[in-house]
């Protein structure tokens, strides 16, 4: 294949880009999001429309709630359709189980046309010929028995038998310019007479994505590489309806840190599964748009708005993207530290179900910030902040004598800041005889029942004299 740049500048004068994600999963994949945001960026670069739909044709593996759980992260995250199911457009239905007709209409229409024909093979032949076709070591394809008995196959249908619509895939090679991978070409005769119409009155996806594509006016299909070998099929239905062929740019798919695909047993593969972790929709934005494209002034923060202002297609690389969970992490954390302090006490609130003091997060924040990662950190580093030790990390037993020297000092105290806090410790840390790592260690797990933990004397300030004196009392007591 020869990489050919030259028709990323051939831009058509109404740009239209689409995901159609199906709803057989928990919710949107990570992958269909990074293929979304090149589409969504893509549209919007050239004053275009960015559409949505939903395939949802395969009912058998149809998971309740899956459609609407979809729509919902895809608004969350930012990927604002122009059309969709939701807001609807020109082009209604966007959900393809509510578009049968229309597939009908044309699957029928080509088969009239010589360019598609019947069949009623039971699924007992068709598996007898595929074993034949494999023990003989020939590519397993239907091998035609119905297209030369059409007379017969239509007065079947008539009694009522069964039946399927089928492409007629021409001998011909397929060659096609691919805007990310260059010249492609592939031979008819490896390819299968593809079902187009199913026997439920479905259609197959094929059909489906080209009968909506065309429908719906899109100028660019921008999906991943598993959907490259079946392009051939979907430019012989172009041809064979007489419908002008859209631009195709094929994407590489996202793959693990060791390199193997991206699946849900190595690390989460749904977009919520991140959102519900507390990672920013503007963070995992920014981290999936450097899945295979890198910022020509070799930025790794940056807005949506920048992204489309410098997202080209031809820019786009063809090798594996790595989805790397812990540098997600690490790019969520520059976001948290960028946020203004009072939004990010607001994200947290939330986060959390408002179920926690405002007071206290706010107070918190000048010492997390820059130890947390994405939002479900917080709790975990601050849980102490709310509520006293059910556990320490060393036993307080053999502490009580050093615990009461320090509770004495600190009662002293009469303008109870950072400061003097650090100031009494450090004198009850001189009395003690102990190192200074030993005794802080000691007073740290007394107030937090952890060895790490925020500040300390911050972390006091917050909780305030009473609490911290009630918590070493009751260790001494």
């Amino acid at each position: 294949m020869k990489k050919n740049q030259s028709l990323n500048s051939i831009i058509p004068s109404m740009v239209r880009t689409r995901i159609a994600p199906s709803p057989t999963g928990k919710d949107v994949h990570v992958g269909s999001i990074s293929t979304g945001l090149m589409n969504f960026a893509w549209a919007k670069k050239n004053g275009g429309q960015f559409i949505i739909r939903i395939e949802d044709t395969d009912q058998t593996r149809i998971v309740p709630g899956g459609e609407k759980k979809m729509l919902e992260t895809l608004e969350k995250i930012g990927l604002h359709a122009d059309e969709s199911p939701l807001i609807g457009g020109p082009y209604i239905p966007y959900r393809q189980s509510e578009r049968l007709t229309i597939y009908k209409k044309y699957a029928e229409e080509l088969a009239a046309n010589g360019k598609a024909y019947y069949c009623t093979c039971k699924p007992e032949r068709l598996d007898a010929m595929r074993k034949k076709q494999q023990a003989e070591k020939k590519i397993p394809k239907y091998d035609r028995h119905c297209y030369t008995i059409q007379k017969e196959v239509k007065e079947e249908i008539a009694k009522g038998s069964k039946f399927v619509i089928r492409l007629l895939i021409p001998d011909t090679e397929v060659t096609f310019t691919d805007l990310i991978r260059g010249t492609v070409t592939m031979t008819g005769s490896n390819l299968d007479d593809q079902v187009l119409l199913k026997s439920d009155g479905f259609p197959t996806y094929h059909l489906g994505v080209v009968v909506d594509d065309h429908l719906m006016k899109i100028t660019h299909v921008i999906r991943g590489e598993e959907w490259l070998p079946s392009t051939p099929k979907h430019i012989i239905l172009y041809e064979a309806f007489g419908w002008e062929i859209p631009f195709y740019a094929h994407v590489s798919l996202l793959r693990n840190p060791d390199k193997s695909k991206l699946s849900k047993r190595k690390n989460p593969v749904w977009t919520s599964e991140y959102l519900e972790k507390g990672i920013f929709p503007e963070a995992l934005l920014n981290y999936l748009a450097l899945m295979g494209w890198s910022h020509p002034e070799g930025k790794e923060i940056f807005t949506l708005d920048e992204y489309v202002a410098a997202f080209d297609l031809k820019d786009v690389q063809t090798t594996a993207p790595v989805f790397d969970p812990v540098k997600l992490e690490w790019m969520n954390g520059e976001y948290i530290r960028k946020v203004q302090n009072s939004k990010l006490k607001v994200q947290i609130c939330e986060f959390y179900k408002n179920e926690l003091s405002e007071s206290v997060v706010e107070k918190s924040i000048p010492i997390i910030k820059e130890r947390i990662k994405k939002l479900s950190d917080y709790l975990p580093l601050c849980d102490f902040l709310f509520h006293p030790p059910s556990t320490y990390a060393v036993d307080m037993g053999p502490r009580k004598q050093l615990l009461g020297q320090a509770s004495k000092k600190l009662e002293s105290i009469t303008d109870w800041s950072v400061k003097s806090i650090g100031d009494t410790l450090m004198e009850a840390c001189k009395d003690s005889g102990l190192k200074t790592g030993e005794f802080f260690m000691i007073l740290r797990v007394a107030i937090t029942g952890k060895k790490i933990s925020p500040p300390l004397n911050e972390s006091m300030e917050i909780l305030g004299k009473d609490e911290c004196l009630t918590r070493i009392n009751v260790l001494i007591n």
